[in-house]
């Protein structure tokens, strides 16, 4: 059997995701399930198979800082400083998003959104160019799976396509939460 090639993987969530699909895939943190963030009965068919709430709002993956200043017309400086000396995935909570689908939003107008240098992320919003709805594959309420083999057969079933790397890998820790307000107010959600 061969291994799976990055750029034919790539290709084939691409696909899927344009023809308003959702995908299965490995991130720099967890399994996640995501779509195109500016897509918004893709994102319902990630709550349905969830089982989750529309107000309970998701993250979305961003591969650039051009990327983050299409969806943020306000970022703190704090926030580039945090993303330039975090250590590990970070996830900043933003005020205000724009051009992304308005069920991923919060009720309070905020967006989480982590910058990804992930391979298979990085090259596919490269292709996309937009961000790429990302949460953790599991059944909401669930425990987030830290392998592929955890992850419920009801996810695997209800995804368009899953992608074929890394299912012998063990995820690492979920990312550290940070909300950020325009208003220079710092809370961490999850360190």
């Amino acid at each position: 059997m061969s291994t799976p090639d990055i750029n034919s993987e790539v290709h084939n969530a691409f696909e899927v995701i344009k023809n308003g699909g959702i995908i299965l895939y490995p991130t720099d943190t967890v399994w996640g399930i995501g779509c195109d963030a500016t897509n918004p009965e893709a994102i319902k068919k990630i709550y349905a198979l969830k089982q989750r709430e529309e107000t309970k709002s998701m993250i979305v993956l961003m591969n650039s800082d051009r990327m983050m200043h299409t969806v943020f017309s306000q970022i703190p400086e704090v926030a580039w400083q945090i993303l330039d000396l975090s250590e590990k995935p970070t996830t900043l909570i933003l005020d205000n998003p724009r051009n992304v689908a308005p069920n991923i939003i919060a009720e309070d107008k905020t967006l989480g959104v982590r910058l990804v240098k992930e391979p298979f992320c990085y090259k596919l919003m490269e292709r996309m160019k937009k961000p790429l709805v990302s949460t953790s594959a599991n059944i909401s309420g669930r425990p987030t799976p830290n392998s592929f083999k955890e992850i419920d057969h009801h996810i695997l079933d209800g995804v368009d396509y899953i992608v074929n790397l890394h299912h012998d890998k063990i995820a690492a820790k979920p990312s550290t939460i940070i909300k950020l307000g325009n208003d220079l107010q710092v809370k961490v959600i999850r360190p």
